[in-house]
């Protein structure tokens, strides 16, 4: 990729999938910056936004979106051999990136997305699904959370992770997709801690949690 897009402030990467109202909106007051990927296009003009640039294989972004957009905004990236998802990630740069409308009815696309988080461990990025938020747990994270706030923890890989705050604490397990996972944990106290020993962590939380989850996502480095 030797064209990239740089924001300074946050990108709001905007996909095809199914989205609630105000998710999109919710995200910009976050991340201003809106690159669109394929038919996602569709849905920002849809929302009477035009998208800064617009990238991916282009296979199904309609008719009449390619024409409402400059073509210096359509970047085709034709490769195969990866999802759009992380075509975007690869020609973007920001201090933040969330990700909207790549999950939703289709089962696939939803763990595609999920597998690109764990690909890309240096991006300070969140997966807004509308009902809840899904990030790569970084390699220590505080999060002040309401008690009896629903919080997930899944392992994409073999990984151990020390924690506090939780009522069912995770400090000793073996986590493993295969074997033991750590979802629907509660929050016992104001403020949750997380440790993995490596990049192989997935968090979930109630979409309510954005600001909570930005704040704590922004004090840490990531991993390198």
């Amino acid at each position: 990729m030797s064209r990239r897009f740089t924001s300074t402030t946050g990108i709001t990467l905007l996909g095809g999938g199914e989205m609630v109202p105000g998710q999109l909106t919710r995200a910009l007051l976050h991340a201003p910056d809106l690159v669109a990927v394929d038919s996602g296009a569709d849905q920002a003009l849809t929302q009477g936004l035009m998208p800064q640039l617009v990238l991916g294989d282009l296979d199904s972004i309609s008719q009449a979106g390619r024409a409402a957009i400059a073509p210096e905004r359509l970047w085709h990236i034709p490769s195969q051999d990866s999802t759009d998802f992380d075509k975007a990630l690869a020609a973007v740069h920001a201090p933040l990136i969330l990700a909207l409308g790549f999950t939703g009815a289709r089962l696939d696309h939803t763990l595609a997305g999920m597998s690109t988080l764990v690909r890309n461990p240096q991006a300070r990025m969140v997966v807004d699904a509308g009902e809840d938020l899904c990030f790569l747990a970084p390699p220590r994270l505080q999060l002040s959370l309401p008690p009896g706030s629903r919080l997930s923890l899944f392992p994409m890989a073999p990984v151990r992770c020390e924690s506090s705050g939780l009522v069912w604490p995770t400090a000793g397990l073996a986590l493993d997709p295969a074997g033991v996972i750590g979802t629907s944990n509660i929050v016992s106290e104001g403020v949750v801690t997380l440790a993995p020993d490596k990049p192989a962590m997935l968090v979930l939380v109630p979409a309510a949690s954005l600001d909570a989850v930005l704040e704590g996502l922004r004090r840490v480095p990531v991993w390198t």
